[in-house]
């Protein structure tokens, strides 16, 4: 997978942006989104090449044109470091005349694009990050969360365990922003259906070794042991969770922000019976089975809900650029609100004033070896839970523009 990577990352400079004129300025000839993900560090199979290939696809499904300009992705490596992310940002925006950018995958990242968008009348479609704050008090009418987020994530794969009588719960957590928002999300949906935090035990990030932590949670004896990491901190946790006997044991383990992709890296001899939630799964349908298809012959991967959410928002964008009859940004998001998101990773979904979009999200359990027909084959759906039900109900926002409203 990295050696796939560092031949793609070297082929990037395909997507070469338009030349400047003398004073760095771009013409609008053309229409152009930037696809910034993380292509180097701990998320990157998650989101990186994978990315761009999905906002390719797109682009190829939606037609070469749109408005009789060319549409041209260009892409870089963020690094997950805001600021490598907030310069790279400016200069496509400033110098190199992107309309829209996509992934952003880190929510401090995200967040600092997202600002700088709405400084700049631009858009930012968010499709890599979970934080709930960047619809919540820091949400803007220039972004949308596009795929998922802490809220969803805790609600459908709490509730569904909850209501099938895992009522006691214990947390490891990662020491950041993110590990926190699980926290406070997951805990009211516990103790709603009548259950309880046998405990929690944080970890710094980037930790090597997790085992202190998965005894503890092994020794609490609660029914589901939920690990609130990512990246690294994840698959070490899992497979050290295997080791001591937790996925063959009476407990259940959930990872709170995994994949498919995960789940592959690690194995179903290590894996199985770990339960995690996606927006998006590919072998779900006939349409979902030849997107994959397509992408996998370019990646040698299957995409996961992060790189599927990339096709679907920059698919939207364009059918929003059609349709208001410009490439600006305010009359292209209030046509993107306008329509409802229908494609091969969205049905019936819809985007919010505050940014947010409603859709579908699903518990899933990992398959045991001797259940898996194939390579790919390595989740079964448990439960699926309504936009409405997944995501923080529009009431009950801290968006200052829904706030602001009468």
């Amino acid at each position: 997978m990295r050696a796939l990577r560092s031949a793609l990352l070297a082929g990037l400079i395909a997507f070469a942006p338009a030349a400047a004129d003398a004073e760095g300025a771009v013409s609008g000839d053309r229409v152009k989104i930037g696809v910034l993900a993380d292509m180097s560090t701990a998320m990157s199979d998650n989101y990186g090449t994978g990315s761009v290939t999905a906002a390719r696809l797109a682009v190829e499904d939606f037609g070469a044109t749109v408005l009789g300009r060319p549409i041209e992705i260009v892409a870089a490596d963020h690094q997950s470091k805001p600021d490598v992310a907030s310069t790279l940002a400016r200069r496509w925006y400033d110098v190199e005349g992107v309309d829209m950018i996509t992934d952003l995958g880190n929510s401090a990242v995200a967040l600092g694009v997202q600002a700088l968008a709405r400084e700049k009348g631009r858009l930012a479609l968010i499709t890599g990050s979970g934080s709930t704050v960047i619809t919540g008090a820091q949400c803007s009418p220039n972004g949308a969360l596009w795929v998922i987020d802490t809220h969803a994530l805790s609600r459908a794969i709490a509730k569904p365990l909850v209501e099938s009588g895992e009522k006691t719960w214990f947390y490891v957590v990662a020491d950041i922003t993110l590990g926190k928002s699980f926290v406070a999300d997951v805990t009211p949906v516990v103790t709603g259906g009548g259950g309880k935090v046998a405990g929690q035990v944080f970890h710094p990030l980037l930790s090597p070794d997790l085992s202190s932590q998965i005894l503890q949670a092994q020794a609490s004896g609660a029914g589901v042991i939920a690990l609130f990491n990512v990246g690294g901190d994840a698959i070490n946790a899992v497979k050290q969770a295997s080791e001591f006997g937790v996925l063959g044991g009476q407990q259940k383990l959930a990872g709170f922000y995994m994949t498919a992709v995960d789940v592959h890296a690690l194995g179903l001899k290590v894996a199985g019976g770990l339960y995690l939630a996606e927006a998006f799964y590919w072998d779900t349908d006939e349409a979902t089975r030849a997107f994959a298809k397509r992408f996998y012959d370019r990646q040698r991967a299957m995409p996961n809900s992060y790189q599927a959410g990339v096709y679907s928002a920059v698919m939207h964008y364009l059918k929003a650029v059609r349709a208001a009859g410009t490439d600006a940004a305010e009359p292209v998001m209030a046509k993107m609100r306008e329509m409802p998101i229908e494609d091969v990773m969205t049905k019936g979904g819809r985007l919010r004033p505050d940014g947010r979009v409603v859709r579908e999200v699903s518990l899933f359990r990992v398959k045991r070896p001797e259940e898996s027909t194939g390579e790919w084959d390595v989740m079964e759906r448990v439960a699926t839970l309504p936009g409405d039900e997944a995501f923080r109900p529009l009431a009950e926002s801290d968006c200052p523009l829904v706030r602001a409203k009468p």
